[in-house]
């Protein structure tokens, strides 16, 4: 199967990613269902790089559909060691307008429904989440960022990003209890994606987007449909450029990351002890420590 040791997944509005070549679609089935959509690999700045929409290609999935596992996992059987996850938000804080960037660095679970651990039934693992973001990669795309001077857009090379349920927008009180947490930016589906990669022992790090401003703010009220959708399609297209100036730097030095041993200490379970059907689903996980 082809491989590629980078991967990105793009969220609402980056459905593609014009710079590819020599793209090839591969369906990959794992044991936890069919991911998103059919994933594109292809050649990107002398780097073959695997790219998922994470809502499928029409944007089909809500936030709560979205087989997390699946994506995280067939990222993995396709080698990818770095995720770039591009991601439209809302924003809590004022300095941060529409069009700017966050790299976040911590994140505030909301949501109720998610499966966001491979473990269980029979195998017991715990993580260290205390960062959640790879530092190391984040750097990398912060500078990239930053390199591009991008017309309109501030960079914020850190932040609370909270992750709520959806799809339904937050209320008015929420949106100011999530300000008095100290959260900057606000959407549906980047912390599940989060744990699951450090479980898989994948680097990953969040390209947030912001889009408008959330409900707090006194002037959300005039915000219309197409002002939004204009946002998301002029951050589809710096994301590009951001992705594509990351995967750059990265073809020149790929760091090196802790979590790509993330769960040398985690698992507790003795593995002899594991049912066999689980170390079968789980072999592309656990077989460097069998």
């Amino acid at each position: 199967m082809t491989q590629a040791k980078i991967g990105i997944i793009g969220g609402s509005g980056l459905y593609k990613m014009e710079a590819l070549q020599n793209i090839e679609e591969v369906e990959v089935n794992t044991p936890f269902g069919s991911p998103s959509d059919r994933i594109i690999v292809g050649m990107l700045e002398g780097m073959q790089v695997a790219f998922l929409a994470r809502h499928g290609r029409t944007h089909h999935l809500l936030p709560t559909e979205l087989p997390y596992r699946a994506n995280i996992y067939a990222l993995k059987s396709l080698g990818v060691e770095y995720i770039i996850s591009a991601s439209a938000v809302g924003s809590l804080k004022e300095e941060v307008k529409p069009l700017d960037m966050v790299v976040p660095d911590q994140f505030i679970d909301r949501t109720r429904s998610r499966i966001s651990s491979f473990f269980g039934k029979g195998i017991v693992a715990h993580i260290t989440f205390g960062d959640p973001i790879c530092s190391q990669l984040a750097k990398v795309l912060t500078d990239a960022i930053s390199a591009l001077n991008l017309p309109d857009v501030t960079l914020h090379s850190s932040g609370t990003y909270v992750c709520m349920e959806g799809p339904a927008f937050s209320t008015k009180a929420e949106s100011n209890l999530y300000r008095s947490w100290g959260g900057t930016i606000i959407g549906m589906t980047n912390l599940p994606e989060a744990k699951l990669a450090r479980e898989a022992e994948i680097a990953y790090a969040t390209l947030a987007l912001a889009t408008d401003y959330d409900c707090w703010h006194p002037e959300h009220d005039s915000v219309t449909v197409e002002m939004v959708v204009g946002n998301l399609q002029r951050n589809a297209v710096n994301a590009q450029k951001v992705i594509q100036e990351t995967v750059k730097r990265l073809s020149q030095n790929l760091p090196d990351s802790e979590a790509h041993s993330a769960l040398k200490f985690a698992i507790l379970t003795p593995l002899d002890k594991v049912p066999a059907e689980r170390i079968k689903e789980l072999d592309l996980l656990l077989k460097k420590y069998l």
